[in-house]
């Protein structure tokens, strides 16, 4: 009589799990304002992480512990931080390998990858481990949660059927002059919104270069502070932007977008 194949273990799933977009602003709104408790729910039982940021996740899992019991005490779970070169230039070009980060999703326990605001490996570090994870053949479940991207273009007035995120711009003046002009150009042929943000210090400066530097017609639209008490939406043209008091906060993550 032939014998039964051994079963494969069981591997782990990899959860995107979204936090709130009020990371470092003084006062935080209720977690539940803004995240579903469904997340919450998964965020709360998951004890292995791969995050940004330790300590920054250590603040987020106490929040979600103040609305539902975590399975294990901060202290006894896991955070694994991405590298810091990885902050710094990016995890989305394949250059970095970041299966080891999750040996124990391969051991059958469930992981969750966080970053310190909105969906990690959007506009944030991540896509390397989520890279990992389907190389690992490991099961990936995104949760919902707050996505600023997305906020703000349904909030701009401007092509949502055709969009795309360019990320930072240049910080030398003259380059972003050049790439702004590219962009404009390619959303006034095209039709299609070009979306990008700034770090909140610079949001003023990216906002006198966009005035100088777009045609009067152009439409530039900018969400500030965004599922916060004090979040700002406007979108005009850039003649009437001219025309008007800006009101900017230069201390809040914005989302630029220009079209037509």
């Amino acid at each position: 009589m032939n014998a039964l194949p051994t079963p494969l273990p069981r591997k782990g799933t990899l959860y995107l799990v979204p936090a709130p977009l009020d990371f470092g602003c003084d006062e935080a709104p209720d977690l539940q304002s803004s995240m579903p408790m469904g997340t919450l729910l998964v965020a709360a039982r998951l004890t292995h992480w791969v995050c940004e940021n330790a300590k920054s996740t250590r603040a987020y899992l106490k929040r979600v512990h103040e609305i539902t019991p975590l399975t294990l005490p901060i202290q006894a779970q896991t955070l694994l931080e991405l590298p810091r070169e990885v902050h710094k230039k990016g995890d989305h070009t394949g250059n970095f390998d970041a299966r080891p980060l999750l040996d124990a999703a391969l051991k059958g326990i469930d992981m969750g990858l966080v970053s310190e605001a909105g969906m990690p490996a959007v506009a944030d570090p991540g896509s390397s481990v989520v890279r990992a994870a389907h190389d690992l053949d490991l099961s990936i479940v995104p949760l919902t949660g707050p996505v600023s991207l997305l906020l703000a273009l349904a909030a701009s007035g401007l092509n949502g059927q055709n969009f795309a995120f360019v990320g930072y711009l240049p910080q030398e003046g003259a380059e972003r002059v050049q790439r702004i002009r590219e962009l404009e150009s390619l959303a006034l042929k095209t039709g299609q919104t070009q979306l990008f943000i700034e770090t909140p210090y610079r949001n003023l400066v990216m906002l006198q270069s966009l005035l100088q530097t777009l045609q009067h017609n152009t439409r530039l639209a900018i969400s500030s502070g965004l599922t916060l008490a004090n979040s700002s939406n406007a979108s005009a043209s850039v003649k009437q932007w001219k025309q008007k008091p800006v009101l900017l906060n230069n201390a809040t993550p914005a989302v630029f977008a220009i079209g037509r």
